[in-house]
């Protein structure tokens, strides 16, 4: 599992509350910090990014 977090984020947090592991706060918006999710962390990002409010996370 790969995510991607595109321009509309609006650097709520909500994503790195939910999964550190996969997630941290870059200067503007969130970022990804491992190339593939690792699979203890992928039920976490993917509730990560259904609980985006702006839908800012790509799951592939």
């Amino acid at each position: 599992m790969k995510v991607r977090i595109d321009d509309s984020c609006t650097a709520c947090g909500l994503c790195v509350e939910t999964c550190p592991e996969v997630f941290q706060m870059g200067d503007e918006i969130a970022e990804v910090v491992v190339e593939g999710v690792p699979p203890q962390f992928e039920d976490a990002a993917q509730q990560a990014a259904e609980e985006c409010p702006v839908e800012a996370i790509e799951v592939e």
